[in-house]
């Protein structure tokens, strides 16, 4: 039998960073991997997103879980992590979990067979998932890390959250630029939204005011093949 092993080093396109200490693995898909504790985070799913809007009567194409499930399914499969945190939002409303597919239940459930799998519950989802394996917590802490949906208005150093879906904007050569990005001040750090369907705000929205130490804040912002650090000096709004 071939063992896998846990991915320590940074894959193609990821960068290694530290937050509170731990070294971890900021990639440009939007997950986090902290080698040292095989443990893989990754935010606001908001899966069946598309299913909600429609019991709403907006009717967009009704492939935003697929879509989400598969991005995710290759990023376990290359780090293969023993615990996953996914930090809230994870379904777009309380009955997301119900109206899954059961083909779309399946492969999650295959995702999360064999590891450690807490759900952090969201403002959209403040239960548990139904009929889904897999521990929720309000937030949970490993080691120097934790991890909760929203950020706290009080400084957390290891704080790791989502919730703001941030991006960032800059301007080189007359050209804008604007990107999902992690956003981080190497004490604390707010994860992009995953989830196929969801949009972004800006890290210099005034939602984000006394988060981070301006002077160390940096936007890990997701590119086509890399990820791009950009220091507080060259962001710009919009």
């Amino acid at each position: 039998m071939t063992r896998v092993l846990a991915t320590t080093l940074p894959l193609a396109g990821a960068d290694s960073i530290g937050i509170a200490g731990e070294r971890a693995i900021c990639d440009r898909r939007g997950v986090l991997y902290f080698p040292e504790l095989r443990l893989l985070t990754v935010s606001d799913l908001h899966l069946e997103k598309g299913s909600s809007l429609a019991r709403r009567g907006t009717l967009i194409p009704p492939y935003d879980t697929g879509a989400t499930l598969l991005r995710l399914q290759a990023v376990i499969a290359d780090y293969q992590p023993a615990i996953v945190i996914s930090l809230g939002d994870s379904f777009h409303d309380g009955g997301g979990a119900a109206r899954m597919h059961s083909s779309f239940r399946e492969r999650l459930e295959g995702l999360m067979a064999g590891r450690d799998w807490f759900w952090v519950a969201g403002n959209h989802d403040p239960d548990a998932p139904a009929d889904l394996p897999g521990e929720t917590v309000r937030e949970l802490a490993i080691g120097a890390l934790v991890f909760r949906h929203e950020p706290s208005a009080v400084r957390v150093e290891g704080e790791i959250s989502g919730h703001l879906h941030p991006c960032a904007r800059i301007v080189q050569q007359g050209r804008s630029v604007r990107r999902r990005c992690f956003a981080g001040d190497g004490g604390r750090m707010i994860m992009p939204a995953f989830g196929a369907y969801t949009g972004s705000l800006n890290v210099l929205d005034r939602a984000y005011a006394g988060l981070f130490r301006r002077e160390t804040l940096m936007a890990y912002m997701l590119g086509a093949e890399r990820i791009f650090a950009i220091s507080r000096s060259m962001l710009r709004p919009g």
